[in-house]
C-alpha cells in the first residue's frame, strides 16, 4: 500500500494529473478517482503529513489557492464543499484537501 500517494506518484509524474492550478509551493488538480460530480485535490508540493504539521508561511499560499478553487467551484456549481482528514481518515498520510460539489459518487 502506498504511504504517501502524492510524493510517490504524483509529484514523481508515475501518475498523470490534469491541473487546475499551480503555484510554486501547491498544486490543484481533478482527482483521479472521483467521488464528487466535481473532485478536486489541493496539495502542497512539499510533504506535509497533516494539517497539524502545517507551518504558517505555506498555510497563506494554500489556502488562497483552495479559495481560488472553491470559489471556481462554486461559481460554476452553486456550492461547494473543502474538507481534509486526519489520522485513520487520511488514506494518504501527505496534507490534501478535498474541493468537491455535487451528490457523492456511488
Amino acid at each position: 500500500m502506498i504511504e504517501d500517494f502524492y510524493c510517490e506518484e504524483v509529484f514523481s509524474g508515475k501518475t498523470p494529473v490534469d491541473k487546475v492550478l499551480e503555484t510554486e509551493n501547491v498544486l490543484a488538480y481533478h482527482h483521479t478517482r472521483p467521488f464528487w460530480p466535481v473532485h478536486i485535490v489541493v496539495v502542497p508540493k512539499q510533504h506535509v503529513a497533516s494539517v497539524l504539521e502545517l507551518e504558517n508561511d505555506l498555510l497563506i499560499e494554500l489556502f488562497d489557492v483552495i479559495k481560488q478553487v472553491a470559489a471556481t467551484v462554486y461559481q460554476e456549481t452553486g456550492a461547494a464543499r473543502v474538507l481534509t482528514n486526519l489520522g485513520e481518515y487520511q488514506d494518504s498520510k501527505h496534507l490534501h484537501f478535498h474541493v468537491n460539489s455535487g451528490e457523492q459518487i456511488k
